[in-house]
């Protein structure tokens, strides 16, 4: 249980930095995030899922467990699911996969039609089109090698991230008294009260948003599927549920989602209606998900504009990777959070929110 505070004093209006202050904090903030990046990639997910799971863990530790079985019965349900959903996407993969070669001959065919219809209607011949295909294909050819290296180290260093964010959560719900009384022997003690309803805040409104998100990603990529099963679409648990997924990402994340989907349907069926079923389906999912589906499932979620969640995305990914665009946006909802409870930051509250 998280230690209540020793006195009930609000926190004091500090002064504003100037900006050359802020400009110095941030250059040697991303400097740390970018070459730490090894400790604090596995610190961070750890952290979040310690947020998710604490009212559980508690819930059970109010049942009569102790904190070590609380904790352990947590984790593992936890890798359970998460397991679960990867050989359940895992099988579908291989699935496509087994079907490769036959959709490769019909969008080899595809492309032929579309050369076609170049040469006649645009004008390009068919030898300039090869010498373009041929001109990509010398160009990142040059990568491959590199492209392999890095794949290699990132996949290695991925296994041991993986492996370290289910200790580093349990040690975390495990000394998680002891982590908040060394962050209230941080600040002043006349701050703790405001210290103390920010971290429950946060901690609640992070677990209901993950629960929120969970049951939206779960009705849109059932709706996807679906959606993709009756036009006749190939694989379309896999499609859908990849679509699901991707709908973190606004507007962007739709489009790059329907792409695959799109390609096969022509291929498949090699006709146009198919490819505009698709995108109009994934249209009509992505409107009931934005005005019926997630006000439902997540309610009063922290408000954070699109401009922000892309920016978030962008520098999550320049500093950390994909590991970075995904976990950038709770960070900047902590972040909208306390600035909604700070009176010293009400600008960067204005900022990050979508009013």
């Amino acid at each position: 249980m998280i230690p209540t505070p020793y006195t009930p004093n609000l926190l004091d209006e500090s002064k504003k930095p100037s900006l050359l202050t802020i400009l110095n904090y941030v250059f040697l903030g991303a400097m740390i995030l970018y070459f730490g990046k090894t400790l604090f990639i596995p610190l961070s997910f750890a952290l979040l899922i310690s947020f998710m799971l604490y009212p559980v863990c508690r819930w059970l530790e109010n049942k009569g467990l102790n904190r070590s079985l609380s904790i352990l019965i947590c984790i593992l349900g936890l890798t359970l699911l998460m397991l679960s959903i990867f050989y359940l996407l895992f099988v579908q993969i291989i699935s496509f996969a087994s079907a490769w070669d036959t959709l490769k001959v019909k969008l080899d065919s595809s492309f032929t039609q579309m050369s076609v219809f170049f040469s006649e209607s645009l004008g390009i011949n068919t030898q300039k089109q090869q010498d373009l295909v041929d001109n990509f294909t010398d160009n990142s050819g040059t990568h491959i090698l590199s492209i392999l290296k890095n794949t290699a180290s990132s996949l290695s260093a991925g296994l041991f991230s993986m492996a370290l964010i289910p200790i580093l959560s349990a040690l975390i719900l495990f000394y998680r008294s002891m982590l908040v009384k060394v962050l209230y022997g941080i600040f002043a003690e006349e701050k703790q009260t405001e210290i103390y309803e920010i971290l429950v805040q946060t901690i609640q409104t992070y677990y209901n948003f993950i629960k929120g998100m969970a049951l939206v990603y779960l009705i849109v990529g059932i709706l996807n599927s679906v959606g993709l099963l009756i036009i006749g679409v190939p694989h379309p648990f896999l499609f859908g549920f990849i679509a699901s997924i991707l709908t973190f990402i606004p507007y962007v994340g739709i489009m790059v989602a329907a792409m695959l989907p799109v390609a096969v349907s022509w291929a498949e069926f090699g006709s146009i209606w198919y490819p505009i079923s698709v995108l109009a389906m994934f249209g009509l999912v992505q409107v009931l998900e934005s005005y019926i589906i997630f006000p439902f499932a997540v309610g009063g979620r922290l408000k954070i504009n699109t401009l922000v969640i892309i920016v978030s995305i962008i520098i999550g990914g320049i500093l950390w990777g994909a590991a970075g665009m995904i976990l950038f946006i709770p960070f900047v909802s902590i972040i909208k959070l306390i600035a909604d409870h700070s009176s010293s930051m009400k600008t960067w509250s204005l900022l990050l929110g979508d009013k």
